[in-house]
């Protein structure tokens, strides 16, 4: 990709324009980046990017014309109907994503095995670069998971990236081709910024399009859109599934994580080995050890990660237990579904904290859920009403709303007896009250370990 003396506009000054601005300068581009925040709130060392040669544009966004630039990059926070985008559009200016760019830029001999899915991407993907390191590969991980890719493509040779991409990422992509990938699940979310759900379907399908049939694609055989999307994808493709055994691929036999590749049978590992809580992480299970085995990895290795890997942070993170109750930081559940696979991951009485921004999602199925499962339901947020309503509506009345963050865990903290489960787990994003699910999760942590013999004051 030609990029010398180029005109580049890159579109948002978060983590993926600021790593696309720095590699584009380093191809000796013309590179502006824009925001429509003012420069004392963007937090970036804009100074330091105007030495590199990079143009500043804060507080708006500049006129995008083919006199004025030759490619725009997208930042994946933001969204394509903006007026920079629909001037390129409307003049024939590429537009494509960090990502993309990324891809293009990469050594041939640097390998990607991406994975996307409306919920368990992240964890999927720090499981799959722990099984391909501990099976001898030079092995990372970069994307949606909080490592621009653009960061890594001049700093790794001849190794192997597991790649987190969302919808957002995807919705950019042209010529993107891992060369194997995984899709976990596609439910319902992010529609507010995709409008239609089949918008949103096209965008996570954007990641196997451009493979070829040397290429490998690993779907979940239990969800029903994936099952529709099979005949189209032009990679050899297996299905996992954690409900029952298939032909070939990776299912669960006989209480064991197992694998059938041409007819060979391999036990990965037996079920009460795996650390991870949940059946949707058994299918997070699945989809790992599967790429990971296509990927060249032998059993033993997938095994021992698997016997020993517990999550990753804001995840059905364990925070602390505490009179033999037990505070679960899953602040990442940014949509329903995800709230409901939370819910499904314990038996014990759950005081559940959920609420936020809406994303467009329902919430019916989430309170039908809470009606059977949550013990005492404390909301806070935008969402806040619409939620409260939902579980009305299935005669659920153990709810408890409240103002702030640490009221909500301050409540918590009282309401919880011995050998309850204090669930932070939203369903909602974090933006109306947070930049990001992490300082959610990072504040429930800081709470809770500051609670002691009585309540906080």
């Amino acid at each position: 990709m030609k990029l010398e003396n180029k005109k580049v506009l890159v579109v948002g000054l978060g983590r993926s324009g600021i790593a696309a601005a720095q590699i584009l300068r380093s191809r000796n581009a013309l590179v502006t980046v824009c925001d429509h925040k003012a420069a004392d709130e963007t937090g970036i060392d804009i100074e330091s990017m105007q030495r590199a040669g990079i143009e500043i544009y804060t507080g708006d966004y500049p006129k995008v014309s083919r006199h004025n630039y030759d490619l725009l990059i997208a930042s994946p926070g933001i969204a394509l109907n903006i007026q920079p985008f629909q001037e390129a559009f409307a003049q024939g200016i590429p537009v494509i994503g960090e990502l993309e760019l990324a891809y293009r830029l990469k050594k041939e001999q640097t390998e990607l095995l991406a994975i996307t899915g409306t919920n368990g991407k992240t964890t999927t993907t720090a499981l799959l670069q722990e099984i391909l390191a501990r099976g001898g590969k030079r092995a990372f991980t970069a994307g949606n998971i909080g490592i621009a890719l653009a960061t890594l493509v001049d700093e790794v040779e001849d190794a192997v990236i597991a790649v987190e991409v969302s919808s957002f990422q995807l919705e950019t992509a042209v010529d993107f081709r891992p060369h194997i990938c995984g899709i976990l699940n596609i439910t319902p979310d992010h529609l507010d910024r995709h409008q239609s759900m089949r918008a949103y379907v096209e965008a996570k399908a954007k990641i196997f399009q451009k493979q070829r049939p040397e290429d490998y694609a690993v779907f979940n055989y239990e969800d029903p859109i994936l099952r529709e999307l099979g005949p189209s994808c032009p990679a050899r493709l297996f299905y996992f599934s954690a409900e029952q055994p298939l032909s070939e691929g990776a299912f669960v036999e006989d209480n064991h994580v197992t694998i059938m590749v041409e007819n060979k049978k391999v036990r990965i590992c037996p079920l009460n080995r795996i650390k991870l809580r949940g059946k949707h992480n058994l299918e997070n299970v699945l989809c790992a050890a599967m790429m990971a085995y296509l990927g060249g990895i032998a059993a033993p290795a997938i095994a021992e990660v698997l016997s020993s890997f517990k999550g990753v942070r804001h995840r059905l993170e364990e925070v602390d237990c505490q009179n033999n109750i037990l505070y679960i930081n899953d602040s990442k559940a940014t949509n329903p579904e995800s709230a409901i696979k939370a819910l499904e991951s314990f038996d014990n009485p759950i005081i559940l904290i959920a609420g936020g921004r809406n994303k467009g999602s329902s919430f019916d199925q989430l309170a039908e859920l809470i009606k059977s499962k949550v013990k005492e339901l404390i909301l806070l947020g935008e969402a806040k009403e619409e939620i409260k309503q939902a579980v009305m509506d299935v005669n659920y009345k153990n709810i408890h709303e409240v103002g702030s963050f640490p009221e909500a865990v301050r409540m918590a903290y009282n309401l919880a007896k011995p050998g309850d489960v204090v669930l932070l787990s939203p369903a909602c994003a974090s933006w109306d009250m947070f930049p990001s699910y992490e300082h959610r999760g990072d504040l429930f942590c800081q709470l809770v370990k500051s609670l002691s013999g009585k309540a906080l004051e």
